[in-house]
């Protein structure tokens, strides 16, 4: 009997699909031990941005969450990763550090998603992460275009396996996957590199990814990214609950402890329903998510944006916009942060009357190469009107700022925690840094499912419209002032 892994995004990216990443330390604490024993393979825990979220959003230091979680949970190795090349102004010497940090901090596995698939830079974040003693997991990043085919990603594939990746996972983070197109896309990889593990990550936006994972397994995909009922389906993953349930019809074993799971889900509804989160539901197939490829996690934010700027009304006008770019530029994968680049220009082509009137330095990079090598090349026209721009000459030669290590100890603090110097370069508001640090270590306390009384207590003693809570039972009495 075949065996199929899973792999839990509860505590990332399923929040983070369907709550805006408004996950905190203390609704995770309390159901850790739980989530332990499980079985999972590993769980999705932490991304390099959302290290700022928990910063600017949430007021929570995340060195505290990491380490708190491994000690909580000993037998389920934590994923730290994300997109670790330098978009900004971070030098590669703080990445490589960060790589090391967040292994002693507890750290297992990374994620390396390179949204250009460009190879000299996941060889470093390879290097990088190897050194501090983690298992890599490179993604294969799908997108549909005339330039995305089999063959293009059945060579990153081989090329990410030569460069050293432990693991090679699919990720759909559009859900843009067909089984048909599953089917095509796995026996392509796995030709090109039969024996490394592969994985695959997909969000339902489209409504088929639970699909695609019952072909992607039958095909030799060892392992599923899934999430509890309450954060999967809609921009979120598939519910592990009906993967599994398939996966068994189809005669594979897995080693889940149903029962912890069954707790761990409950968990999560009740906090659901404790701060009025929505509930992942499956979604209606839509055709036009094929043409702007928006992530369905970042629709929602975007919608809200709009919403601010007086453009509520606007959006399929803006998402049409998108599709028109993003063609425009050759074809770029809508994955952070290329996604939220393209999102953002096309709000001003829409705002200006002019299209390119004014472009973004991301934009001009990326047109220029600087992000690496383009799949497919810029339109004539667009790049001509971006070339003429002043700021594209001066961005023609740019090169991420590149210092060592030494230097930006002295510039940002020579004396500082390993913890505070990297929350200081990597943040980007150094007011909420200050208050998270002057905080201190914080009570992570959260009412679990299976004591609602206590949870109703607390929560009503929080209300500061209430003056006295009266509980009563049959023989029992007990009255809060």
């Amino acid at each position: 009997m075949k065996h199929i892994s899973f792999v839990d995004t509860s505590l990332r990216d399923g929040p983070q699909s369907l709550w805006n990443g408004r996950i905190t330390t203390s609704m995770m604490l309390p159901i850790a031990p739980v989530i332990d024993r499980v079985g999972f393979e590993a769980l999705d825990f932490m991304a390099l941005i959302s290290m700022d979220w928990c910063i600017r959003n949430l007021g929570e230091n995340p060195w505290d969450r990491m380490r708190l979680m491994a000690q909580a949970m000993p037998n389920t190795p934590l994923i730290v990763g994300g997109v670790l090349r330098n978009f900004g102004n971070v030098p590669d010497s703080v990445t490589e550090y960060w790589a090391l940090k967040i292994a002693e901090a507890g750290a297992q596995r990374i994620r390396i998603n390179d949204p250009c698939h460009d190879t000299v830079q996941v060889k470093k974040a390879i290097q990088w992460s190897r050194a501090a003693g983690m298992t890599t997991m490179l993604a294969l990043i799908f997108s549909q275009s005339p330039a995305h085919t089999d063959e293009y990603y059945g060579q990153k594939a081989l090329e990410f396996a030569q460069a050293g990746a432990d693991r090679l996972f699919i990720k759909d983070v559009d859900g843009l996957l067909t089984p048909e197109r599953t089917r095509t896309l796995v026996k392509a990889i796995r030709r090109k590199v039969d024996g490394v593990p592969l994985e695959i990550h997909g969000h339902c936006t489209t409504g088929l990814e639970p699909l695609c994972y019952l072909e992607a397994i039958k095909l030799g995909v060892e392992t599923v990214h899934t999430a509890v009922a309450p954060l999967a389906n809609g921009p979120s993953q598939p519910s592990v609950d009906n993967i599994l349930r398939n996966a068994e019809r189809m005669g594979f074993r897995h080693d889940l402890n149903t029962s912890a799971l069954a707790e761990m889900t409950e968990h999560f509804r009740f906090i659901a329903h404790n701060e009025g989160f929505a509930t992942g539901a499956p979604v209606e197939f839509d055709l036009f998510q094929y043409e702007h490829q928006l992530p369905g996690g970042m629709l929602s934010n975007y919608q809200a944006e709009l919403d601010k700027r007086g453009l509520g009304d606007k959006l399929e006008d803006l998402l049409r916009e998108v599709a028109l770019i993003r063609r425009e530029l050759g074809y770029p994968i809508m994955v952070t942060p290329l996604s939220q680049y393209i999102g953002a220009q096309a709000i001003l082509n829409y705002t200006l009357g002019e299209r390119y009137k004014i472009v973004s330095d991301e934009i001009i990079k990326y047109a220029l190469g600087h992000f690496g090598e383009l799949i497919a090349p810029v339109e004539k026209e667009v790049m001509d009107k971006i070339k003429r721009l002043p700021r594209a000459k001066e961005l023609q030669n740019w090169e991420p700022p590149q210092k060592p290590l030494e230097q930006l100890r002295q510039e940002v603090g020579k004396d500082l925690s390993d913890d505070e110097f990297l929350l200081r370069v990597l943040s980007s508001n150094q007011e909420a840094v200050d208050r998270v640090l002057a905080a201190g270590a914080q009570d992570y306390q959260y009412p679990r499912a299976d004591q609602p009384v206590l949870a109703m207590v607390r929560k009503l003693l929080t209300d500061r419209g209430k003056t006295c809570v009266q509980v009563e039972t049959e023989g029992f009495s007990l009255t809060l002032n």
